[in-house]
């Protein structure tokens, strides 16, 4: 393998990519990292921008045929920000690219192949737990669904058991997947409700409702993860 390597930056939404917030770590990583090791970036890089409800990564696709071609590696920033997307791990495990992350320069083909096994059984579980919280609510005749959400049941004082457990499995499963990214900011020593809400809103992580972060929904989340 020659020292060229291609870079691969990923922002989350279309806001974000726009105004460039969590691509200046991304490059400053790359690009130290490459130094280091005396790899010459072949330009342009790749950025990919992604709306979280879509899976086809047509950037990815581009910088894996480049680095292909020229018989580069690809180098991305952070492996463990992706390491649950299951498609983005398969894509590139099966893509045969050499390739390299900031955050875990020593990651190899195994790591992201037992990375994916793992983020396919978390999206599984979560869903098959969800189906039958709401089947077995079924079996019982309750009713299912509202469109206010769990708020408007613990508003009303009464509700669906089963749709309330479902949103609390859900949240609880939300917070587990952001262990480590709580744990990654504390050990910068970015401990406040604030300073937290900020910097997953930087990297471009929504709540579990798709919003973003405020003191109040951090607490809630370190609650959750500190069970």
């Amino acid at each position: 393998m020659n020292d060229r390597a291609v870079a691969y930056y990923r922002v989350s939404t279309a806001r974000q990519g726009a105004s460039g917030l969590g691509l200046d770590a991304q490059r400053a990583a790359v690009e130290a990292l490459c130094l280091s090791r005396g790899w010459e970036l072949i330009a342009p890089p790749f950025q990919e921008v992604e709306s979280g409800k879509r899976d086809d990564r047509p950037e990815l696709a581009k910088a894996l045929h480049r680095a292909k071609l020229t018989g580069a590696r690809l180098v991305i920033a952070k492996l463990d920000r992706l390491s649950r997307n299951a498609k983005f791990l398969i894509d590139l495990q099966e893509s045969g690219v050499p390739f390299v992350a900031a955050d875990m320069p020593d990651a190899n083909e195994l790591t992201v192949g037992i990375m994916a096994l793992v983020a396919r059984q978390e999206r599984q579980a979560i869903s098959r737990r969800t189906t039958e919280a709401l089947a077995a609510a079924k079996a019982r005749g309750q009713r299912l669904g509202n469109p206010n959400g769990a708020a408007a049941f613990r508003r009303a004082g009464k509700g669906n058991d089963a749709a309330l457990e479902a949103v609390k499995a859900g949240a609880a499963d939300r917070a587990e997947s952001l262990r480590g990214t709580v744990q990654a900011l504390a050990a910068e020593g970015i401990t406040s409700l604030g300073g937290i809400a900020g910097a997953l809103n930087a990297q471009g992580i929504v709540t579990a409702r798709g919003g973003k972060w405020h003191a109040s929904s951090v607490r809630n989340l370190l609650a959750r993860v500190q069970k």
